[in-house]
């Protein structure tokens, strides 16, 4: 007994539908679907008619035996007694030095700052001076920080990074002033404003800087300063700290 023909396409529309058929009958089935718009319809029969019966199926978690043996199966695990090789981003460990490596991108001019300045040569020491490095995130009235300064006050030295890029016109350049409590603005000097940059301090600067004293940038002609004080607008500040 022969098998009608539509019969046999009602049926491979229920078996699509369950899920039972393999890639290529499926395939098969989806290019005749797309010709046959009588045989879409019964697809969508079976589907509308099968796919809410899985709403009434509960979930059901599967032993940890059977997730082993697929794990085994796919060759994510090795016999017994045999060291298992693990790929570099299987490993929980490497993926949180990640995560410690990302809470300390905040540190990273700090520490540029303080390699530069440990690669300087070194200068006659200042006994004045009780601590060893200085600090100064240098902002905008807005705090946008546009650079930090890390002072070595041992070896007179200070480096300056930029945090952000600072609006400064071609013919105009960046100088750094020291200014301590209660006194006039002292010129450190001119550095390039979008790279680091490290500057020689003398004793007497050295000696003026403390946790009173702040940094200023401001924004003067080439070369610096005509004057000896700030002549263009002030970009930002930063109180100087100790570490």
């Amino acid at each position: 007994m022969n098998t009608p023909a539509r019969d046999d396409d009602d049926l491979r529309c229920a078996e699509y539908a369950l899920g039972v058929l393999d890639a290529q009958e499926r395939a098969a089935l989806e290019a005749e679907v797309s010709r046959d718009p009588a045989l879409q319809g019964a697809l969508d029969a079976w589907q509308q008619r099968l796919v809410p019966l899985a709403d009434e199926v509960r979930a059901i978690a599967p032993p940890e035996r059977v997730w082993t043996r697929i794990r085994r199966d796919l060759g994510f695990l090795t016999p017994q007694g045999t060291p298992q090789r693990r790929r570099w981003w299987d490993s929980l460990s490497v993926w949180r030095w990640l995560t410690i490596g990302a809470s300390a991108a905040a540190l990273v001019l700090l520490g540029v700052s303080v390699t530069l300045l440990r690669q300087a040569p070194q200068a006659p020491p200042t006994a004045a001076v009780p601590s060893e490095y200085m600090v100064a995130t240098i902002a905008r009235k807005d705090g946008l920080v546009h650079w930090t300064a890390t002072i070595d006050l041992r070896r007179a030295r200070m480096v300056v990074v930029p945090a952000a890029r600072a609006a400064v016109p071609a013919n105009r350049t960046t100088e750094l002033w020291l200014i301590p409590p209660n006194a006039k603005p002292i010129a450190l000097g001119v550095f390039p404003a979008d790279r680091p940059a490290t500057m020689a301090l003398p004793p007497e600067i050295v000696a003026q800087m403390s946790a009173q004293a702040v940094l200023a940038v401001s924004d003067e002609p080439p070369g610096g300063s005509p004057t000896g004080a700030p002549t263009g607008a002030v970009l930002a500040t930063g109180q100087m700290h100790s570490t």
